[in-house]
């Protein structure tokens, strides 16, 4: 078998193809031959070093990936050789609320998913709906998990009728619209071009401003929603200060990244004034997975994928996501 490796701050450039042993599941382990894997914004953080949370020295990148179980280990029961499953990023975050006991995480202090066989703990993985491919699944554990929590890990979640405001058109931004029309809301969606703006609008957006051509844009959302300000904001960004402005009175503002270097520190006057609850999350729970799958397949939603590369030229696939020209996400294919 072949895994891609790389060290915290080494680059693209750092990653390294290397060829290992075929493994062997262990009690309560999975042997899974991955057939897909993509990429997330959390990946490039870990290959400029600057990614929060702790990353072991020649890691397996990616948390993103899809395959086929192929061998299981003593005492497994919950899946079975053959089932097409999917891996949740937090091996250990069943249910409930976050904490540290949940800090270890695929692709960072775990080995990933940028391999032909990983060996995972069976109680983390999840089957993938029925009308996914594998590229199509292997897009769901990072930013549409991400993006379920955020419209619905509250308690009282996203409703019909509701007014939803998304950041962007990254991959947690795309799933949040879509998500967001199939439960009913309107949703007025930000980004940075006309062509973009047209993409956002194929998908179901309502309205969409373009931040460049309307840099005072949570102004532009308060016209747009006369005045009263939207339910709920994705925020991926950290321009919190903006969001807090774009949100109506005891509103909600899902706070799911950091990818701007721009944002302003957030004046607690602002945060005071809005009334809103601002909620800083982490991916998801597997629970939250299962809940996710079931919707995706109710709804028979599809990810946007922008496009595929092969193992061999993964660095090639993170140079693309890098630059920032995808609109979708972006995929390595793993195996046949």
């Amino acid at each position: 078998m072949r895994s891609h490796h790389v060290d915290s701050g080494a680059g693209i450039d750092g990653l390294t193809l290397r060829e290992h042993a075929d493994p062997t599941p262990g009690p309560g382990q999975a042997l899974v031959a991955v057939r897909a894997a993509s990429l997330s914004y959390r990946d490039l953080m870990i290959l400029r070093g600057d990614y929060v949370l702790p990353v072991r020295p020649d890691v397996v990148p990616l948390a993103d990936g899809a395959g086929e179980v192929v061998a299981v280990g003593p005492g497994v029961d919950a899946v079975r050789v053959g089932d097409r499953v999917a891996a949740t990023v937090f091996p250990s975050w069943r249910d409930g609320p976050f904490g540290l006991g949940h800090l270890p995480q695929l692709g960072g202090s775990l080995d990933g998913m940028l391999t032909e066989l990983a060996v995972l703990d069976a109680t983390a993985l999840v089957p993938v709906p029925a009308h996914l491919s594998y590229e199509e699944a292997a897009t769901l554990p990072v930013a549409a998990v991400t993006a379920w929590n955020a419209l619905t890990g509250d308690g009282e979640g996203l409703r019909p009728g509701q007014t939803l405001l998304t950041l962007g058109s990254g991959g947690v931004s795309l799933f949040a619209l879509q998500l967001g029309k199939a439960l009913g809301a309107r949703v007025i969606a930000t980004t940075s071009g006309p062509e973009k703006a047209k993409l956002l609008t194929g998908l179901g957006a309502d309205e969409v401003i373009d931040y460049r051509a309307v840099p005072d844009w949570a102004s532009a959302v308060r016209e747009a929603t006369e005045g009263e300000g939207v339910d709920r904001v994705v925020d991926v960004a950290g321009h919190l200060d903006a969001s807090l402005r774009s949100v109506r009175v005891a509103g909600h503002v899902a706070c799911v990244g950091f990818v701007s270097d721009t944002a302003p520190p957030l004046d607690p006057s602002v945060l005071f004034g809005s009334g809103a609850t601002v909620r800083a999350l982490a991916v998801g729970s597997r629970a939250q997975f299962t809940a996710l799958n079931a919707f995706l397949t109710r709804h028979h939603i599809r990810p946007v994928l922008d496009r595929a590369f092969p193992f061999e030229q993964a660095a090639d696939a993170f140079r693309h996501y890098a630059s920032g020209a995808a609109f979708g996400k972006v995929v390595v294919r793993v195996g046949a």
